[in-house]
């Protein structure tokens, strides 16, 4: 990946509908040229898809907690991993290192909605133990980081 492909990755990244035409007006590069640096970053898995990002307080999903989940056994984490994929209010599963095998980011639209994440959670009969956090502000939260 050489400067133009960060270039092209960086105007993506604002703006993922671009079309080639005008990123090849801020990069200094021929559509062909955006377009087959574009393919080749598809193909290879570096872009991985195209979304959207939708502002979740206007959807009213403006209840967001972490979670820490503690494992009894390794042979729990097939049938964990199961529940969080499964679960639309989990919008994130870290696997970590430290007291708590799992971190989860909770997103939903109310404390009750939290409560019912919780005693699925909680339910899961390999779970020992549980830390909650509600989120008060997000300070900052990118979904695709680029290098400098």
């Amino acid at each position: 990946m050489d400067k133009l492909d960060k270039k092209i990755l960086k105007a993506l990244k604002a703006n993922a509908r671009l079309t080639s035409s005008a990123i090849s007006e801020d990069v200094g590069l021929s559509v062909s040229a955006v377009i087959e640096r574009i393919k080749k970053m598809e193909n290879t898995g570096l872009i991985k898809g195209y979304t959207i990002d939708i502002n979740q307080d206007m959807i009213g999903n403006n209840m967001v907690a972490l979670m820490d989940v503690s494992l009894k056994h390794p042979d729990y984490y097939s049938g964990f991993e199961q529940l969080v994929k499964s679960n639309n209010s989990i919008a994130a599963c870290y696997y970590q290192t430290g007291e708590f095998d799992f971190v989860l980011r909770i997103v939903t639209d109310s404390t009750e909605g939290l409560d019912e994440v919780y005693k699925v959670v909680k339910g899961y009969e390999g779970v020992e133990k549980t830390e909650t956090h509600i989120v008060l502000r997000t300070l900052k939260e990118e979904g695709a980081l680029l290098p400098d």
